[in-house]
């Protein structure tokens, strides 16, 4: 685990999840079939929403592979998922899930299905033979193993001794009695766009349950719950109360229904009630779908293990077939993951995987860790491949900038490295609202700055391949090699990313004026979530990722070691300089040649060979832990621990620390030194010592000093939290050293490299770079380069190299004839020449607009060259925000949801005051930005699509300009044209993206359709009640666009069959012209119950197609891109000036912070530099 090492001092478990359900289909079409991994997976109600949303059908194989470090979770899931299947009752079911205390009846239900589990959990056979065999699968033998060892104490809790008894309820009595009424938020979060009519309801039954354990209201049912619920007593923690504090059983479930319908007051009790029902429904479609036969049964697997290790894991089975990986399950332990023969060998279980949610682990592990672990496991070819990230906690003041910085790095640049991109940056809007966070965030910032606020801000990412948003490349059978860097701008880029990662563990904001600010920064100091390690594995990532040559990758390393030696700002550095070396050559990344030693000396005096890397094991007395066990409180968190080998002169950090409890015993001889390890069960409960290892190069114990001047040690971070223990640890937080030569506490072994789970890419003949358009190709494309900007920190310029192959454009290129380009879509340009023309694919969408060719004659090339695409500018993704990609016999959306309508409850538009949280919902669309552009009346694409459906809503709903009127035509402003007419059949709410949808039909007017409905749809314009819906300049087309995604998105019952329109054309939209449809005929006059209930509507329904509308909602993130020039750096040595930063007069471009650094770069610049 490429992380810090985090004392278990204080674990938090989460036997209930803190956000509420989704659906992971959400971006796959009906008939693909789902292989989903959830990481840090927590409760399964996003297993059993995303099966309640599954249409009734169920098409589709679904495979779930669930995974969390604590087995505590899992084992509550598979408890609840077998419990639905045995048809326990409801109540009993609801109570044993989420109820810290039970009554009687439901204790003695828990008990029995424990025992019921345990006799079948002996084994896996024994499991897969079993009545649940068939849906739930556990991926190794430790998780069924461990999950038993829990079911077990389960079920025997209630014969525990009183004495034992009494410490655990003491326990959780201390917790309930110690937390103070509390405006809690998280909750209400799941009402959406009602959450301040949710705050202060849901605020009462979070108290109420603190204090009581329950969700009952009734004093009876309360009085009658008095049994500890063991399922809440037992995590990797331990026995005991480890629940965090937050703990809340309704924020699993959907509340919006429950007040936006509300007719009165609502109470705990309407609450409670709504939430239960959504409970049982859930577990309705579940227990539905496990055991009707006609239906295509879905698998939920089941692995023990932290995130990234089990994405490694996986990635090695991927690419070599290990089963046993060697890889830990977690930290502080040495169990490594085995996946189970039967389920990965035999049994055909998924290791590649289209959808991979991540849970809010960025704000456990950080989000490039998440981005480093999760993007090997898609195969990022396919539209429908998608990873969603999430996050809760705030670093910062302001939250809604904070998701650019997570990166470290330019989205472009990293987008183009890791091969995911979040789909919002592309396309300018989400059809997730957030607007309800950010109003809840404006709130908390103004609240008194005199304490550290306890910020969180929720945000989802959706994160899927950048070139898979154009529809052109796939049915023009264009294919992509990696772009090709310029290798030292590359070199730069990464250095400059290896800054920004480790910068804020070296701010210590001692001296701000602002103390929010600085409390603030205290109190997060010990929550960054990235060591050296993380940095190697990226650079693998873009070494696996570019398929770049041994010499080619060389000089990009070798630019970035220049720096690294060159930068004087980072006074830390140097410390860690030797466990990045040490990482590098660990991960077959590179090989620094100082490393190589053959000094036989110290520990490694009777070694036959002196290998490049040892491992160094130090075993820590326990009694040296007892200051650290109670220290949470005191450093505002759990503090964090690295290895440190420290001489008289040398002071090296190591930070990729394994750790576990236990006792180490020598083995071998001193010429092949081995070590047995025999772990403590009970773990920090235990009494045995802790023992830590690291790798570390045998340079570091062998030449840098004398072996017998150096010392072997565990400390502390230096942090400024860590610091409030230097009275107890010492100014270097040393918790317990001793010397290299000491063989009672330090052992060293030869360590071999890291076996490589680098994932295969099949290579692509040179010069390949797509299949030719028809028949007319104009030669063969090279792999498209990339152009940094003058700070290696953006992307500036791609190019392509077209070689002229063709005979007879050689000739009329030769005769000086020219080329034109034009861009068809986001990511491909088409050059053509005379009758010839060619599609060139780029990895990201482009500014075409912008675009200009490189004519070379002589040798026989054109180059297209182009700026990329990002927020706010021209071409790109705007040429259709709303794509439709076909593959094989099906279609995926890429910016824009799917929904089951059906699932989705319906707006009561007689509801209480509707108006005062419906209309700011909707008006929330568009940014400040946007609000600037309409009201000065200029033209914004978008922005007009936005005030369109707010009409849509504000007119269909009723809370503008009169009763609701549901007929409503587009009609353009320029020509008055109309032709297309949307009928709202009602309003729904989009539980899990916490916005609102119309559930409609569309009716495209061609001249053919008028001439068979013209007499029944005069009738309807008669009636008088069309609401007129203007168009301005573009927004035309984008409606032709939009369309058919609001039709894709809702398909569920019906598919596009052999006769497609879009099949046949081999485009969506068919046509964006006016009066021509935009839409095929596969959907048309199916699913149109909504029409048939009106009776205008009726004669036009089987020549509708259904659609969602649903807002388009801003990013918070995203603001135009400029750059702080107080940020320029130095090409030279990256600093920042000396004492300003100066620009080279020739080219204006490159930057340097002295005239001793241009006089350096000039004889390698002076070729490049344009006087």
């Amino acid at each position: 685990m490429a992380h810090p090492l985090v004392f278990p001092g204080k674990h938090f478990f989460y036997p209930i999840g803190n956000t509420s359900a989704v659906c992971m289909t959400r971006d796959i079409a009906p008939e693909e079939p789902a292989n989903i991994l959830l990481l840090g997976c927590g409760d399964p109600r996003n297993v059993l929403y995303t099966i309640f949303c599954e249409p009734d059908t169920r098409r589709r194989a679904l495979d779930v592979t669930c995974c969390d470090f604590d087995p505590g979770v899992l084992a509550r899931n598979v408890l609840l998922l077998t419990m639905i299947v045995d048809k326990c009752s409801s109540d009993a079911i609801w109570n044993i899930f989420f109820h810290i205390y039970l009554d009687q009846n439901s204790h003695e239900t828990l008990v029995g299905h424990c025992k019921k589990l345990v006799a079948i959990s002996d084994n896996l056979r024994h499991w897969s033979e079993s009545p649940y065999g068939s849906f739930i699968r556990m991926g190794t033998e430790y998780t069924l193993s461990e999950l038993r060892r829990l079911w077990s104490l389960y079920g025997d809790m209630q014969n525990l001794p009183p004495v034992r008894t009494k410490v655990i309820r003491d326990a959780f009595a201390k917790q309930a009695n110690s937390t103070p009424f509390n405006m809690n938020l998280s909750a209400a979060r799941s009402a959406g766009p009602t959450m301040q009519k949710a705050i202060q309801v849901n605020s009462i039954q979070f108290n109420q349950y603190q204090k009581t354990g329950v969700t009952f209201t009734d004093a009876e049912e309360i009085a009658a719950a008095k049994l500890l619920n063991p399922t809440f007593a037992y995590s990797l923690h331990g026995e005991g109360c480890s629940v965090h504090y937050g703990t809340d059983p309704l924020i699993p479930f959907h509340l919006a229904p429950v007040f936006g319908n509300a007719h009165g007051t609502v109470s705990v009790e309407n609450v409670v009630t709504a939430a239960r029902e959504q409970f049982r429904d859930w577990c309705g479609v579940f227990q539905t779908s496990v055991t009707s036969p006609a239906a295509a049964i879905p698998v939920i697997r089941f692995i023990v293990a932290e995130a990234t290790a089990l994405c490694k894991a996986f990635s090695q089975y991927a690419t070599a077939g290990t089963l046993e990986s060697g890889i830990p399950v977690t930290q502080w332990t040495t169990q490594s993951i085995r996946l189970d023969s039967r389920e990965y060998q035999s049994g055909g279980a998924p290791v590649r995987f289209n959808v991979v949610d991540a849970s809010n682990l960025d704000d456990h592990i950080g989000l490039l860790n998440v981005l480093l672990a999760s993007a090997p496991l898609l195969s990022l070819s396919a539209p429908s491949d998608v990873l969603y990230t999430e996050s809760l906690l705030v670093k910062g003041e302001d939250a809604t900038k904070e998701f650019k910085e997570k990166l470290c790095a330019d989205i472009t640049v990293m987008s183009l490295l890791t091969g995911l991109c979040p789909v919002d940056y592309l396309s300018g809007f989400s059809s997730r609202s957030n607007t309800h966070e950010l109003v809840l965030h404006t709130v908390i910032q103004k609240m008194s700055s005199s304490q550290p606020k306890s910020l969180q801000f929720h945000q989802v990412t959706t994160w899927k391949p950048p070139s898979c948003g154009d529809a052109t490349a796939p049915q023009a059978r264009l294919s992509l090699r990696p772009p090709v860097f310029e290798l030292s701008q590359l070199g730069t880029f990464l250095y400059d990313t290896y800054h920004q990662l480790f910068d804020e563990q070296d701010a210590i904001p001692v001296g701000t004026v602002d103390q929010s600010i600085f409390l603030r920064a205290f109190a997060v100091s010990n929550l960054f979530h990235y060591i050296r390690e993380s940095f190697v594995l990226l650079l693998k990532l873009v070494l696996d990722r570019l398929q770049l040559s041994h010499d080619q990758w060389l000089v990009v390393m070798s630019r970035f070691v220049s720096l690294c030696n060159e930068d004087r700002s980072r006074s830390l550095e140097s410390g860690n300089r030797q466990d990045l070396f040490s990482q590098l050559y660990y991960h077959g990344v590179c090989t620094m040649p100082f490393l190589k030693t053959e000094a036989k000396i110290g520990r490694l005096s009777s070694w036959k060979v002196v290998p490049i890397l040892v491992r160094i094991i130090l075993v820590v007395p326990r009694e040296k832990l007892s200051i650290l066990q109670g220290s949470a409180e005191k450093v505002g968190g759990t503090p964090l621990l690295q290895c440190v080998i420290k001489g008289k002169q040398m002071h090296s950090k190591f930070s990729s620390v394994n750790a576990a409890f236990g006792r180490v015993t020598s083995r071998g001889t001193k010429s092949d030194p081995r070590v047995a390890f025999e772990e403590d069960p009970e773990g920090l409960n235990g009494t045995s010592s802790l023992v830590v290892s690291f790798t570390a190069a045998t340079i570091n114990i062998t030449e840098r000093e004398p072996p017998e001047n150096l010392r072997v040690c565990l400390v502390l971070y230096s942090t400024p939290s860590a610091t409030l223990l230097a009275p107890e640890f010492g100014l270097d937080l040393i918790i317990f050293g001793a010397k290299l030569m000491d063989e009672s506490f330090v052992h060293v072994l030869p360590e071999q490299p890291s076996p490589s789970n680098t994932s295969y890419v099949e290579p692509v003949p040179r010069g390949v770079h797509s299949d030719v358009n028809g028949t007319h190709a104009i030669g063969t494309a090279s792999p498209v380069s990339v152009e940094l900007d003058e700070q290696c920190e953006m992307v500036s310029l791609f190019t392509s190299r077209i070689s002229i192959e063709n005979d007879e454009i050689k000739r009329a290129f030769t005769a000086r004839e020219n080329p034109s380009i034009s861009q068809v879509s986001p990511c491909v340009m088409r050059l053509t020449f005379n009758s010839h023309s060619q599609d060139v694919l780029f990895p990201f969408p482009v500014i075409g607009s912008q675009s200009r060719l490189r004519l070379a004659r002589k040798s026989l090339y054109i180059e297209v060259v182009v700026p990329a695409y990002g927020p706010f500018k021209d071409d790109g993704m705007k040429l259709n925000p709303f794509p439709m990609i076909q593959t094989d016999e099906t279609f995926n959306l890429f910016s824009i949801h799917r929904v089951n309508l059906d699932r989705m409850p319906i707006l009561d538009m007689t509801a209480k005051e509707i108006d005062k949280w419906l209309n700011p919902h909707i008006s929330s669309m568009m940014s400040k930005r946007e609000r600037s552009i309409r009201k000065h009346k200029k033209d914004d694409t978008l922005m007009h699509i936005k005030d369109s459906l707010h009409t849509i809503f504000a007119r269909s709903s009723g809370i503008q300009m009169g009763p609701p009127r549901r007929v409503l035509a587009l009609r353009d402003q320029a020509t008055t044209d109309c032709d297309t007419i949307i009928f709202i059949a009602d309003l729904r709410f989009d539980l899990q993206f916490h916005t609102i949808v119309c559930s409609g039909y569309v009716l495209p007017l061609t001249p053919d359709l008028m001439d068979k409905i013209g007499a029944q749809f005069s009738e309807l314009v008669r009636a008088g009640d069309i609401v007129q819906v203007t168009m301005f300049n573009e927004e035309a087309t984008a409606w032709k666009q939009l369309l058919p995604a609001l039709v894709e998105r809702c398909r569920l019952t019906w598919v596009h069959g052999p006769n497609c329109e879009y099949k046949g054309k081999g485009k969506v939209p068919l046509s964006t012209d006016m009066h021509e449809n935009p839409l095929c005929s596969c959907g048309m006059g199916k699913n149109v119950e909504g029409m048939t209930r009106e009776s205008l509507w009726r004669p036009l329904a089987p020549y509708v197609t259904r659609i969602a509308l649903s807002p388009l909602f801003a990013v918070s993130y995203l603001e135009a891109v400029g750059r702080d020039p107080s940020l320029y750096r130095c090409y030279v040595c990256r600093g920042k000036g000396k004492p300003k930063i100066m620009t080279c007069s020739g080219c204006k471009k490159v930057r340097y912070c002295s005239e001793a650094c241009q006089k350096r770069h000039w004889p390698v610049h002076k070729a490049k530099c344009k006087m």
